[in-house]
């Protein structure tokens, strides 16, 4: 935001460049530009340009290309004595489950990534055209997604919420969002139900600069849509990616 436009662009430069601080999360958000503007030259890293291709960074490419929800990875066991840990890893992609072991959570993180990868990359890519009798048949999508009841797989979402005469649409486009103690995690809680998306959180390990939590929050919108969020714990963190989401879910909705 910002008194003009040339200021509000020079604030959310530097609001990525503050992401991009971070490190670990460079090459995530790289992609997720160039996979918003698509016309754009790449963005590569300056850091450590000689390393191999990252299987995390390409599956989190990978399913931000194809809409779908960012991977999700839990500790499915911990096994062996304390100075010789082993760790299973599950990554999972909608319905697809693989998983990966290793002496470190690091290591067994990125060897599920790179099974995924090599699993998805094996299956047709008119696969969400409703061809489901492929790669073992495994289906992605539950059947009202498949079906596109909303159609959601093939227009824009920001055309069918322009579109929405919805309670909790028309309330965002109310609000000026700037209301203090607000649950806006809630609130875009409503809204996403309302219009039939979905709303995950993916809680990032480091620390801003300034000690603080930080976290994205993701629409299953078509694009998808990913927002991030700041705060002194993980729940004001997810808070304050809701109130940006809803920001920019608000400007996205507004009628022309």
């Amino acid at each position: 935001q910002g008194q003009s436009k040339k200021a509000a662009k020079h604030k959310a430069a530097a609001a990525v460049l503050n992401v991009l601080n971070g490190g670990t999360l460079q090459e995530f958000v790289c992609d997720a530009i160039s996979y918003a503007l698509p016309n754009s030259e790449p963005i590569t890293s300056s850091k450590q340009p000689h390393n191999p291709p990252n299987p995390i960074g390409t599956l989190q490419e990978l399913v931000v290309q194809k809409g779908w929800r960012l991977p999700d990875y839990s500790v499915a066991e911990e096994s062996g004595p304390a100075h010789k840990k082993e760790f299973t890893i599950t990554c999972t992609v909608e319905k697809i489950v693989e998983t990966g072991r290793s002496t470190s959570k690091k290591s067994a993180k990125r060897n599920a990534a790179e099974k995924m990868v090599a699993k998805l990359q094996n299956i047709p890519a008119d696969w969400k055209q409703g061809n489901k009798g492929t790669a073992d048949d495994i289906s992605l999508i539950s059947e009202d997604k498949w079906n596109g009841a909303r159609g959601m797989m093939s227009v824009n979402s920001w055309v069918l919420l322009r579109n929405s005469s919805g309670e909790k649409i028309n309330q965002l486009r109310r609000s000026p969002l700037s209301i203090p103690n607000t649950d806006y995690s809630q609130m875009l809680a409503e809204v996403m139900e309302e219009q039939g998306f979905d709303t995950s959180y993916l809680d990032i390990d480091e620390l801003t600069v300034n000690g603080q939590y930080q976290c994205l929050a993701e629409l299953s919108t078509q694009p998808v849509t990913v927002c991030h969020g700041t705060g002194i714990s993980r729940s004001n963190a997810h808070n304050d990616a809701a109130h940006n989401a809803l920001q920019y879910l608000k400007i996205m909705a507004e009628r022309n």
